[in-house]
């Protein structure tokens, strides 16, 4: 496993918790949704696989050794892990969006040539070639998002941490990021991240992490997902709408049994046929 917590347990210095007893285990190279409702514990857990916060109790183990906290630790485990909030403003800090997604790399002594040549790919990533000097302040949210994500991948980190990346895009740059998500999967990064939304996770995810009141519930393969349907309604999820779909049709008698993780081309048949009109 890359990330195991066992019981990882952390409040806030206002005492307010942010975890209590959380374990779970992230595979190296998988697609990962941590889905639950607000303050189920999501972004304190990305937090601690970035070190930014650190546990009370329990343990977390990265790439099969436990966590080094030290200031030498902390700084090598945020080159190999890189973390994107989920309000751009937090994060973005530089006047131009070459400026700020050269900072990483800067920062790790790299030679300027390195630096530009990492900075030209990551901007090309994520389909910004184009605005490397433009001033941050006159970029949309959406681009906002995707400068930050730039300025992750320019540090080559193998594995991306990103909190509600979903939050606050349109449709189309929802499809956009979600092309993006794939071409990082295939380049074998590793990938983390929060949503409130079960359809996207489902449709996404290799493995769904089901969290709430700062516990994680349930882990399991996405496919799996209509099996747990009281975990979801625990972790305040409702199931996906096209497993809904395929109950309601199921109990009309319109399909046989599908696979585990049914696609509307498959349910297609049985909406269009006469007995469904």
């Amino acid at each position: 496993m890359l990330f195991e917590a066992v019981a990882l347990s952390h409040r806030y210095a206002d005492g307010c918790p942010g975890l209590d007893g959380c374990s779970l285990a992230i595979r190296r190279g998988s697609r990962n949704a941590l889905l639950g409702a607000n303050g189920s514990g999501k972004t304190t857990l990305l937090q601690h696989f970035n070190g930014l916060l650190q546990a009370n109790s329990g343990s977390l183990h990265f790439a099969g050794a436990p966590l080094d906290t030290s200031r030498a630790g902390l700084a090598a485990l945020r080159r190999r892990v890189g973390l994107v909030f989920q309000n751009p403003d937090r994060q973005l800090f530089s006047a131009s969006v070459v400026e700020d997604v050269s900072f990483g790399p800067l920062n790790l002594g790299l030679d300027e040539t390195t630096v530009r040549i990492r900075v030209a790919e990551a901007l090309a990533a994520v389909g910004l070639a184009g605005h490397a000097d433009r001033p941050v302040h006159h970029l949309s949210f959406g681009q906002k998002k995707r400068v930050c994500i730039a300025g992750v991948l320019a540090m080559q980190p193998e594995v991306l941490l990103l909190d509600e990346p979903m939050a606050g895009l349109d449709s189309a740059m929802q499809s956009e990021l979600e092309a993006l998500l794939a071409s990082l999967t295939a380049q074998g990064i590793t990938i983390v991240l929060s949503t409130h939304d079960v359809d996207f996770a489902y449709r996404w995810a290799d493995d769904i992490h089901l969290l709430a009141a700062g516990r994680c519930l349930a882990s399991f393969a996405a496919g799996d997902l209509p099996q747990h349907a009281e975990a979801l309604r625990q972790a305040g999820q409702s199931v996906p709408a096209i497993v809904e779909l395929q109950r309601i049709l199921a109990a009309h008698g319109l399909i046989a049994a599908l696979p585990a993780m049914p696609s509307l081309a498959a349910l297609l048949p049985a909406l269009t046929s006469r007995e469904a009109i």
